[in-house]
Order: structure tokens, then sequence, then C-alpha cells
């Protein structure tokens, strides 16, 4: 299968066409029906020759291109419904029927405050497209995306959220007007998703339109917030809520890609003494936190025990004992575990616990995790030794 994309270097056609190539080439191996020989990408340095070129081979072609913020008013109609016609014709010309799929916006229904020469270039080429296709026996898509984001989308130009994520990772002063605004937005993953479920022939459709399944309305001021919190994160460690599909999840993952390299690394606090050290890692919300504890040779560490707190000990260098008793008996739990073979194990509520560095020479690396982050007003530890 050929696949012509236009508009390739933009911020759709971009994520678009490395999706594509990672189907392609075999690195995403979730879509094993899907056999891609080329993906031709066309974009305002191409040339006409190669349109047409692309045009005579393509089996499936994603219209990305057009036009958002033109010097003249006139070339939002150039660029959102003549590139279209020019596309059709170029098809036409060389016989070819395969499926197109066009990107028009919400903002092609014309209602209210989108009663623009954008909104109404964009209208324009849906009809011309849906002609096409009548014309043409042609299957055509045409999706109305709302406000996209996600990585590699530019700031400052069409996208509040590149903006807000641009200008908070790099302590850039941003404007919100009014908090309480609400957007649907689209991220980039899911639109492409969708992309390749449409050339599987699984498209969304309704009545004329089709359709990404998955948005989200959010308010500026929720982004806002989200946003603060994660430039936060690397004083306070705690990673917020970002369930599986969560426009969190979603957001955070976008912020990331626009930190600058001052930003990526950020130092954590190691609390030293003889023994050794012990560094918190993370911060959760409702999951916990995790920590990395090293212990010099032959050091002993805990000897305290927990009424509610438990925690997994996971060593992933050195060797060591775990040993656990259970409060007011004498029968002794012992682990040896090692880096060599990891696994975890429980620390029990109840239960007075330490970890020994078997080694005489090297130190002892071991991760914990705790159910709860630790609180200093309430740190439910108490010093018992197990022996």
């Amino acid at each position: 299968m050929n696949i012509l994309v236009t508009g390739a270097k933009g911020f759709v056609g971009r994520n678009l066409c490395h999706a594509l190539m990672n189907i392609r080439d075999r690195k995403d191996r979730t879509h094993p029906e899907i056999q891609i020989d080329e993906i031709y990408q066309y974009d305002i340095d191409s040339t006409e020759e190669e349109l047409i070129e692309y045009c005579a081979k393509a089996d499936f072609v994603f219209n990305l291109a057009g036009v958002n913020r033109p010097k003249d008013p006139s070339e939002f109609m150039q660029g959102n419904r003549s590139f279209i016609e020019k596309l059709c014709n170029a098809l036409k010309e060389k016989g070819n029927k395969c499926p197109v799929m066009i990107s028009s916006s919400v903002q092609a229904t014309l209602e209210g405050r989108y009663d623009t020469e954008y909104g109404r270039s964009k209208l324009a080429g849906e009809e011309y497209v849906f002609s096409y296709g009548e014309d043409e026996g042609v299957r055509v898509l045409v999706y109305r995306f709302p406000n996209l984001f996600g990585k590699w989308c530019r700031p400052n130009y069409n996208s509040a959220v590149a903006t807000f994520c641009n200008n908070i990772a790099n302590d850039l002063a941003i404007t919100v007007n009014d908090p309480t605004a609400e957007l649907e937005l689209l991220y980039i993953d899911d639109l492409c998703d969708e992309m390749i479920a449409a050339l599987e022939g699984n498209e969304h459709r309704g009545e004329r339109f089709c359709f990404v399944p998955t948005t989200h309305r959010v308010t500026l001021g929720e982004i806002v917030e989200l946003l603060e919190a994660f430039k936060a994160q690397p004083d306070t460690l705690i990673i917020p809520e970002i369930p599986k599909g969560s426009f969190a999840k979603k957001l955070y993952s976008t912020y990331l890609s626009y930190l600058p390299k001052a930003k990526t690394s950020f130092p954590l606090k190691m609390n030293r003494d003889d023994r050794g050290s012990f560094t918190e890692l993370l911060r959760t919300v409702s999951g916990g936190q995790v920590s990395v504890n090293i212990s010099k040779p032959g050091v002993t560490k805990g000897q305290h025990w927990h009424n509610t707190k438990w925690e997994f000990f996971i060593v992933v260098s050195g060797k060591a004992l775990i040993q656990q008793r259970k409060i007011d008996t004498d029968e002794v739990l012992n682990f040896e575990v090692s880096g060599d073979k990891i696994e975890a194990v429980h620390m029990l509520p109840g239960y007075t616990h330490n970890i020994i560095n078997l080694s005489d020479t090297d130190d002892l690396v071991t991760v914990m995790w705790a159910n709860e982050s630790f609180d200093p007003a309430k740190p439910d530890t108490f010093f018992e030794a197990v022996e």
C-alpha cells in the first residue's frame, strides 16, 4: 500500500507520518494486517510534478494541508479549498479512485464566532470533496477536528495548550482572560489512532462526517492548574493523578515535550550518614512513594515497625538479609535476596523489620516503595530491634 500525506511537515502530518513509518518498518507490530510500501510526503516545498506522481501511485490519501494564519485573508480559500480541488483533479487525471481523507475544522459550522474567512474556506473544501466523492464514486472521509494538542505542536500559533505548555515549561508568562472558558480538545495520538483505523476501513462515522471518538472538555483554568502541578513536580516529587486515557496523562506528556534541556534533569535530596544514604525518588497522590536506599558494607538499617504503612523492599544490587518479626513474638522471618535475582519482599504491618548488607566490600542498593508518602506529623514508625 502506498500512502500520500499532504501537509506532511505540519503538526498532524508529522505525527501521522511517524506513526505510519513505525507500522511500515514493523516497529509498531499492533497492525500486522497493514502492509505499507511507500509514504509520500507532500508539503509546501514540494513540486506540482511530485503531487501528480504521488496521486498516480497512492492507495490512500490523507489531506492534512491547510492554511491557518495567512498574511492575506484570500489565502484561506486558496489553501483550504483550492488545494483540495487541485488534489482531486490530479487523482481524476490519473484515474485513481483511492479513498481521500480531509482534515476540516469545527469552525466550518459557521455558527456564531466561527463565521470567519477560515471557517468558510474549510466549509468550501468539505463541499468540494463531498461532490468529488459522489461524482467519482470515491470513498471520502471528512473530519471536523476541534482544538488539537500533543508533542510537536507549534506554540504561539493556533493552540492555547501548546502555548501554555511551552511558556510554563520555559518560565514565560501566560495570559488567561477567562479561566472558566471550556475547550474541546483532541490529543494527537487519539487522532492518529483514528487515522490508522480509517486506513483499515474502520473509521468512525456519523450521518455525514467522520469523527474521533475520544475528546476532552476542560476549562482553561483546569489546564493551567495541571500544568503548574507538573512544573512543581521536581520540587514536590509528587506525580499527579494520571489515570489511563485521562486528559491529565496526555497533557503531562505534552508538557514534557516542551521542557528545555536545563529542566530535563533535576537533583534529588540524598540523606547521607555513615551507614549510606536514603533518597526519595517520587511521590504520588494516592499510590505512595518510591525511594532508593544505599547501605554500606555490613550495615543494618531499619529496626522499626508500622501500624498501617507497608512497603516493598526490592534489592537491585548487592546481597542482603531481610528480617521481620511480628510484634510480641519471637519468630523471625528471614529472606536472603540479591540483585542477581530481583524479587520484592513485603514489609508487613505490625512486624519490626530490618535489612542487612551481607557484603564486606560492596554497597547494597534497595528500591523501596511505601503505600503512603512520609508524613512527619504522623510518621507511623516505631523503633524496635528485630533480634
